[in-house]
């Protein structure tokens, strides 16, 4: 395939070499086929996922080391390839970190965050990227322009939460409980609010409690401080019952096991985050069948979510302020992680490159 690029010299960007080991380091700029387009990252922001990978040194599905690094960007346009339709030099946008092949049995389906042939794509932590010729096609939209880029970063986190919401059911007035308020959480918590659900949150300590308040919660839970999270999710509900559905957003088994006993019958468990591969959790088949009790799990995200959710974030229900709590060059991303592996206060970093 020919190529086409008017970008050309040294970018810096940062390599995943393995466990905790990342090193901002000089490297050519991606050339690009006659289908790809080249972005210059304006923003990147740091998440949840990129710190497991961080800390594990690769990713399954995603990345092989060494790698440039990094999913959640927005930025410009600076190079098109000839056959591409619809983008243009200079036109602002925000690329999915993946695209579906809209062709094997899941795409069919219409699940096609399934699909057998998911195109990942990884990079956001340089000063440019290449975007494949499948996302340039089916992922990458135009930032309206009263949106900063920075908000418009927040879409790919956000399309996983709107599917997760979808997923799961939820309807105006339902009470939800969220089990864990890292980023994500504090997503699902402002999203369901915004829709119209009461939320009660389970934190891990006083900051996140004030977090999830912050979001729209309208309880906020501190298990440090409780001897029975359970008891005292269910006493917030009438009669003790139980929440109508559970988003669980924390990844370990005991909080898998909480939201199962936390949810009313006839409701429905979201088990969102995804837990460390070999570990299991407790179910009793008899209490789900005679509960009626839904186990739902909400991967990824769609096209169409990627949509909605730049919606959302265009209509001003999603800020990056709200998320975003700090602002690092990318020759400190090194250090940003191990301060997020440390737990500090820091909800999401952008990273300026």
């Amino acid at each position: 395939m020919s190529t086409a690029t008017t970008a050309t010299g040294i970018m810096t960007a940062a390599v995943l070499y393995g466990s905790e080991d990342l090193r901002i380091e000089q490297m050519e700029i991606p050339t690009i086929a006659s289908d790809e387009v080249l972005v210059r990252v304006r923003v990147a922001l740091t998440c949840g996922t990129d710190l497991k990978v961080w800390k594990r040194g690769y990713h399954a599905k995603m990345i092989t080391p060494p790698a440039v690094f990094g999913h959640e960007l927005a930025g410009d346009i600076i190079a098109v390839g000839s056959e591409v339709k619809g983008f243009r030099v200079g036109m602002r946008v925000v690329p999915a970190n993946s695209a579906p092949c809209g062709a094997c049995f899941f795409c069919a389906k219409g699940q096609s965050n399934l699909c057998e042939d998911l195109l990942f794509n990884n990079g956001a932590y340089a000063e440019y990227i290449r975007i494949p010729g499948r996302i340039v096609r089916r992922n990458l939209l135009e930032i309206p322009a009263r949106v900063s880029y920075t908000d418009a970063a927040l879409v790919e986190p956000l399309a996983c939460v709107l599917r997760g919401i979808h997923e799961t059911g939820v309807q105006l007035g339902d009470t939800v409980a969220v089990i864990g308020c890292g980023p994500i959480g504090l997503q699902f918590i402002r999203m369901l609010t915004a829709k119209g659900a009461h939320v009660i949150a389970i934190a891990k300590r006083p900051s996140q409690v004030d977090a999830a308040l912050g979001m729209g919660a309208e309880s906020a839970i501190d298990v440090s401080a409780v001897s029975d999270p359970v008891a005292s999710v269910r006493e917030l509900t009438e009669g003790a019952r139980g929440v109508d559905s559970v988003i669980e957003a924390a990844g370990v088994p005991q909080t898998c096991e909480w939201a199962l006993r936390m949810v009313r019958h006839g409701g429905t468990v979201q088990l969102f985050a995804g837990c460390a591969r070999n570990v299991k959790m407790e179910i009793e088949p008899a209490e789900l069948h005679y509960s009626e009790i839904t186990i739902k799990s909400s991967f990824h995200h769609t096209p169409h979510f990627m949509r909605e959710a730049l919606a959302e974030v265009a209509r001003g229900d999603v800020r990056a302020s709200d998320f975003v709590t700090g602002e690092s060059p990318l020759r400190d991303l090194p250090r940003v992680f191990e301060q997020m592996k440390n737990r500090n206060t820091q909800i999401k970093t952008a990273i300026i490159p």
